[in-house]
């Protein structure tokens, strides 16, 4: 049960979040140009609400943590870390050890990636994490650009662009950690995250040892097809590479983050897991299709399709045998390449 001053907080951020969705001014990237920040001391309401609603979702992350740590803590250690992008922004994260580490070892690292619009490390990952870690995993949780409680500046979606490079610096980062094994690293992604799963490998090919998709998205293009127009404005609206157009009128833009047309460029071997009847990415629009390119491709994969496995897409979450079934094939897969 949550204490009712979060519940508070919680009905208070939804509220904010419905009345007041944040926009924020594109930032140049030439030399000389100020970064623009929001006013935390604005008396315009518009302002007021984005600094509400930015300091809510900071709250409600601290409390995330904090419910892990409560959890797992005995046999997890969590740290929070930021670390270096491609452009030298700082992306901020977690990472996940052994409460009890043996320092002349040298452990196999996972990269675990969020999928939503604007999610977040929350604790549908809690039981995905500790199983990994106690399997004998260091793991890294990326919260790329476009994830939620860390500050309006962040919060800007960059879809297939700013998420893809901020996970695989988060695969270097883990690498260079003196108790990572950087010839040893995988990565395990669930929705988007599947999306930016799938991108990472095409990207940097021989970086990972095995990847994972969950009910990933696989054509970008078609996603924004079929998605409500509030939503395809937004995802438009944010990203300075898709330049404030809809695909009807920046196509290759849209194209270009869409793995289904880049598999040619996959290396790694790939475990592919996804359900009938996904009402957010339907299975014969996304991993149908990413399944027919793997084969005629002739890439390394292994792929589990679910009948109707409860919760649709969001199936990882339910306590229920679909989702044991799909734990116990992610471990395997991985754990037959990185060795833990």
């Amino acid at each position: 049960m949550f204490p009712p001053k979060l519940k508070q907080c919680c009905a208070l951020l939804a509220c904010v979040a419905v009345l007041h969705p944040p926009a924020f001014a594109r930032d140049s990237e030439k030399e000389g140009k100020l970064d623009k920040y929001i006013n935390l001391d604005a008396k315009d309401t518009a302002t007021r609400l984005d600094v509400l609603a930015h300091t809510l979702y900071e709250q409600e992350q601290r409390i995330i943590t904090l419910n892990f740590q409560m959890e797992y803590g005995e046999r997890v250690r969590l740290r929070r870390v930021a670390f270096p992008s491609a452009d030298r922004t700082l992306i901020p994260g977690y990472v996940f050890t052994p409460r009890k580490m043996d320092n002349n070892k040298r452990y196999p690292g996972l990269v675990m990636v969020h999928g939503g619009f604007h999610e977040r490390f929350d604790w549908r990952w809690f039981q995905l994490i500790d199983a990994a870690v106690a399997r004998g995993y260091v793991v890294i949780f990326p919260e790329y650009r476009g994830s939620r409680g860390y500050g309006p500046n962040h919060y800007r979606n960059e879809y297939g662009v700013t998420d893809t490079a901020d996970v695989l610096a988060s695969a270097d980062y883990l690498g260079k950690q003196g108790y990572a094994d950087p010839a040893r690293l995988g990565i395990i992604g669930q929705s988007r995250g599947g999306m930016v799963t799938l991108l990472a490998i095409q990207n940097a090919p021989l970086k990972f040892k095995a990847a994972v998709d969950i009910v990933g998205l696989t054509d970008f293009v078609a996603y924004m097809a079929y998605k409500p127009e509030y939503r395809r404005q937004e995802v438009a609206h944010e990203s300075r590479y898709f330049d404030n157009k809809l695909p009807d009128e920046n196509l290759a833009a849209y194209m270009d983050v869409s793995p289904l047309n880049h598999v040619d460029k996959i290396v790694a071997p790939l475990l592919v897991l996804a359900t009938t009847k996904d009402k957010i990415v339907p299975l014969e629009l996304h991993t149908g299709r990413l399944l027919d390119a793997l084969k005629a491709k002739g890439k390394m994969h292994e792929s589990h399709i679910y009948q109707d496995a409860p919760g649709g897409h969001v199936f990882m979450d339910g306590d229920t045998e679909e989702q044991r079934d799909a734990m116990k094939r992610t471990f395997e897969f991985v754990g037959r390449y990185l060795k833990p």
